[in-house]
């Protein structure tokens, strides 16, 4: 039943390392989906409740997909592709069925601190066929391409201050190489792209009022990629918390969707008021249409209310 449902398949990789994948729009062209970020606690930390409300949003947009900006596993990833948590932290707690489509998924820093490689495997698919996760990925999707980014390789503690925490980071190392490698890709996939709107999204935050803050390594070294290739949107988690952060030197918008589980940390540090949007310290999920000439995209709280909205509009076609 599910095949018959699931919109996206393999194509052949154009550009090294960053395997491809095509998402179908819907008949009007558009499409709709949501994002959920730092969740996978066995149902704890109202993920149940937010699971639920993801369910009657998903229902109501008729969402194509879903995408994790990471953490996926609590606390330390999976102990393998046999772990339980799977199941108890996925497929037993998005049972909706507006959920039941393609689940588009990057890693956070926690699963790093399991088995990584797991998370990869194609055994996970096997057992529920939502599952799609890899370093870094791109899907087409006509007017659209997202482009999700291994964002956890880039910082530099995990490497030189672990504080007692092991990560796996097999075929990560050696990290110079990695890291070269996938910027080289990166920008050049971003240059090649002709579609009207361009998506990125990783794990990491680049800009936040969240208990992390901005991520030094990725406004050193993403950044300037985006601004130079007309990104749109940067989407993340990381910090356990939904917000909306502007910019006043570019069209990027920042828009934080971490709240899947475990937030409420209650220590925010005031963003510029020109720039700073929206926060909210809570658990949620941001919800996202978009068309060929309009994004709109909000914010949603587990008791079902929109928190926050914005949009914006493009030129159905450029003028020459």
């Amino acid at each position: 039943m599910f095949a018959a449902i699931i919109l996206s398949k393999c194509l052949v990789p154009s550009v090294a390392e960053l395997r491809r994948f095509e998402q179908a729009t819907k008949a009007d062209g558009s499409l709709s989906f949501l994002v959920v970020g730092d969740w996978g606690r066995r149902g704890g930390y109202n993920q149940t409740e937010v699971a639920h409300q993801m369910g009657i949003v998903g229902e109501k947009l008729d969402v194509d997909f879903v995408i994790s900006t990471g953490d996926n596993f609590y606390d330390e990833g999976l102990t393998g592709v046999d772990d339980p948590a799977f199941d108890e932290s996925f497929t037993d707690i998005y049972t909706a069925p507006s959920l039941q489509k393609q689940w588009y998924n990057v890693l956070g820093n926690h699963d790093y601190r399991g088995d990584a490689l797991a998370q990869l495997s194609h055994i996970l698919k096997k057992l529920d066929g939502r599952w799609l996760c890899w370093r870094s990925f791109i899907v087409n999707a006509e007017m659209v391409d997202f482009f999700f980014l291994d964002t956890t390789p880039f910082v530099v503690k995990y490497f030189n201050k672990p504080k007692g925490e092991v990560y796996d980071w097999r075929g990560i190392l050696p990290r110079n190489h990695y890291l070269s490698n996938l910027l080289k890709d990166f920008d050049l996939a971003l240059k090649e792209s002709s579609a009207k709107w361009k998506i990125v999204v990783g794990h990491h935050t680049i800009k936040s009022a969240g208990h992390h803050g901005n991520t030094d390594e990725l406004v050193v070294h993403i950044l300037p990629i985006l601004k130079a290739n007309n990104v749109d949107l940067y989407i993340n988690g990381h910090d356990h918390c939904l917000e909306h952060i502007s910019s006043l030197d570019s069209p990027i918008q920042f828009l934080t969707s971490g709240g899947g589980s475990k937030a409420w940390r209650g220590d925010v540090d005031w963003w510029n008021p020109e720039e700073m949007k929206f926060y909210y310290d809570g658990q949620g999920f941001m919800s996202v249409r978009i068309d060929p000439s309009r994004v709109d995209i909000s914010f949603h709280d587990i008791f079902g209310n929109v928190l926050h909205k914005w949009g914006t509009s493009k030129q159905l076609y450029s003028s020459t």
